[in-house]
This record gives structure tokens, C-alpha cells and sequence, in this order.
């Protein structure tokens, strides 16, 4: 690899405060904020509006839609006859 070109990878703590819910991970992504961590080393830290924690696809929050009703359809439909 060429030296001086790619950017500097470190820990960094992402932060979601809509969910009340931090991580920490590597990331070449900068930040002028820092944060101490609960290891009591301090990390700089990058606010994200959603994540995981709040995410419906992962909270289960998300519409479920109503695949019986397509089935029922599509065999009324183009079932046998």
C-alpha cells in the first residue's frame, strides 16, 4: 500500500440519542467530539440518527404486509381449472 493516502483507522464510538444506544467499532470516520467510553478511555464519538436500536426492521415495529391475501388472489386468479 502507498503510505499517506488512506486514512487513519481508530476506535470510534457511534452514538444513536433517539435510542439511547452506543457502540463502539473502527472506523476511519472523524469527529471533533469525544466521549469517554466504559473502559474509561475517552474516543471520539459520531451521532447517528438511527441505528439498530431504532431501526422498525429490527425492533419489530415495521407494517406487516398481508401476504395471505395475495395467495388467495393469485390462485383465484390463475388457479386450476
Amino acid at each position: 500500500m502507498k503510505k499517506d493516502i488512506h486514512p487513519d483507522y481508530r476506535r470510534v464510538v457511534f452514538r444513536d440519542k433517539s435510542g439511547n444506544f452506543s457502540f463502539l467499532t473502527g472506523s476511519t470516520r472523524e469527529s471533533s467530539e469525544t466521549v469517554e467510553w466504559h473502559d474509561g478511555n475517552t474516543y471520539p464519538v459520531v451521532d447517528v440518527e438511527i441505528s439498530s436500536a431504532t431501526h422498525p426492521f429490527y425492533t419489530g415495529q415495521q407494517r406487516v404486509m398481508d401476504t395471505q391475501g395475495r395467495v388467495e388472489k393469485f390462485r383465484k386468479r390463475y388457479g386450476q381449472k
